[in-house]
């Protein structure tokens, strides 16, 4: 059961259009390493996890995700809501305006539409650990990537912490990771 606090984590103040900007974010919304594919990677790797408390690193994380989806998906509607069709266009979200107008989709900063095969779900919890791991440094990378492509201090403020809740999730992962090895080492002797 989850509590849904209806705030963001970080507020999202925009005081001028950016769809440049807001077209590469969109790959934290839907792409590949983003905050829905993580979200729906760690919720169903729950499952199987064989402890509580990797369940509840997982159940926990992948709660905290779909908040940052939220945030990601708030940002990118607050840098295109006051921009013209033809900035869209100009900004290379011409596609997107035409099917989606001012609202969000689960695409990557290209224009690629989300897919389940971004992540993969095992039975076994060292593997599944292990790629949330990574995902964790890859979506750090990226939100590092959109720092360096960002020229407003407001939207900085909530990449750069989104980027630090990707350390955070990182570390938590480490120590499940050990957590759980100990505890499966003794049922299962093949890693």
């Amino acid at each position: 059961m989850w509590v849904y606090v209806k705030q963001l984590e970080v507020p999202i103040e925009i005081t001028r259009p950016n769809p440049a900007l807001a077209k590469v974010i969109m790959t934290q919304f839907g792409g590949p390493d983003g905050e829905f594919t993580a979200a729906w990677r760690y919720l169903t790797q729950s499952f199987a996890m064989p402890t509580g408390r990797g369940k509840a690193i997982l159940t926990d994380i992948g709660t905290e995700e779909l908040a940052h989806m939220e945030m990601v998906g708030t940002l990118v509607q607050k840098l295109i809501q006051d921009a013209s069709p033809r900035d869209l266009e100009r900004a290379g979200l011409g596609g997107h305006y035409a099917q989606h107008g001012y609202n969000m989709f689960l695409e990557d900063a290209n224009g690629v539409p989300w897919t389940s095969t971004y992540f993969q779900s095992f039975d076994d919890p060292v593997t599944c650990l292990h790629e949330d791991m990574a995902a964790e440094q890859k979506a750090r990378t990226t939100y590092e990537d959109l720092l360096d492509l960002s020229d407003d201090g407001r939207v900085s403020r909530v990449l750069a912490f989104l980027r630090q809740r990707e350390v955070t999730h990182f570390q938590r992962f480490g120590e499940t990771l050990d957590y759980v090895q100990e505890r499966y080492a003794r049922r299962r002797t093949v890693f």
